[in-house]
């Protein structure tokens, strides 16, 4: 029997299928229990119709594993639809190149619409079924101008989808002190106003951001991810195994080991049941 105050979260690992070592990685803590939810990246070659129907599997005899679609957008990933534009060398615009369009309205809302039309498309097409929610690679989807794009097509093709927002339920101070939370906090507000407006749902807080670029401890980070967490949050993590693949394609590397050696250990589930948290 569950304990009384127990709260279940969505901790979803991020990137699957962006390479092979990452997507094994997933499917072994799924399978242990360790996550219950993925979210699925069409546009990596590596997510092959082998990959999609191995985790398709696990979603059988796991009927609380949730599947989403992971919108990618940025480079050095290319597009699925056709006559995406701007492009630069076949491949979408780096990050900060797209949040600043953003930012400025610079962005076709309409090629984006196409575009996410067309990777839950290809979703479909190797899993057999539309996602379960969708979010985004390096959280383009609650940029300006990509968020009404995402947003008017969830409520005409996936009524019974939700999207990921990314504002967190930490205490003031906590939040200002991180200024990547930040950012993420303030441009989720915008976002929550407007899928609020269109019927989309969302979960209601968000954790799991921090600076990968600080040689993090992982294993301390993430019980302060659970604090204040109200039920139904998304806490994203990003476990894999390092392989050429990953290497060729992302910066985050060997943060993903340290966070499955962390998701997979004995110390996991004991730091769940003392923060009375639970993902069944």
């Amino acid at each position: 029997m569950t304990p009384a105050g127990t709260r279940r979260i969505v901790l979803c690992a991020d990137d699957y299928g962006i390479s092979p070592g990452v997507s094994e990685a997933i499917r072994d803590l799924i399978a242990r229990g360790r996550l219950n939810a993925t979210s699925a990246m069409v546009v990596a070659p590596s997510l092959t119709a082998s990959e999609a129907a191995s985790l398709t599997r696990l979603k059988r005899d796991l009927p609380h594993l949730q599947i989403g679609l992971h919108f990618t957008l940025t480079a050095p990933f290319r597009p699925v639809s056709e006559g995406f534009s701007p492009l630069k060398q076949d491949s979408f615009l780096p990050l900060t190149t797209t949040l600043g369009s953003a930012l400025i309205a610079r962005l076709d809302r309409e090629r984006i619409a196409q575009e996410l039309r067309s990777q839950l498309a290809a979703f479909s097409e190797r899993f057999g079924f539309l996602p379960d929610y969708v979010d985004g690679h390096q959280h383009v989807q609650i940029f300006p101008q990509i968020r009404d794009a995402i947003l008017a097509v969830m409520r005409d093709a996936m009524p019974g989808a939700w999207v990921r927002q990314c504002g967190r339920a930490t205490p003031l101070a906590a939040r200002i002190a991180d200024r990547k939370g930040l950012l993420l906090d303030t441009l989720s507000r915008g976002f929550r106003s407007r899928a609020a407006a269109m019927g989309v749902a969302y979960n209601p807080a968000f954790a799991g951001s921090y600076d990968f670029g600080s040689d993090p401890d992982f294993a301390a980070l993430f019980p302060k991810f659970l604090d204040a967490l109200p039920a139904g949050s998304v806490v994203m993590c990003h476990p894999g195994f390092v392989d050429d693949e990953l290497r060729t394609l992302d910066p985050l590397t060997d943060l993903r080991e340290r966070e499955f050696a962390f998701l997979g250990s004995d110390a996991f589930p004991e730091l769940l049941r003392k923060h009375r948290v639970t993902l069944s």
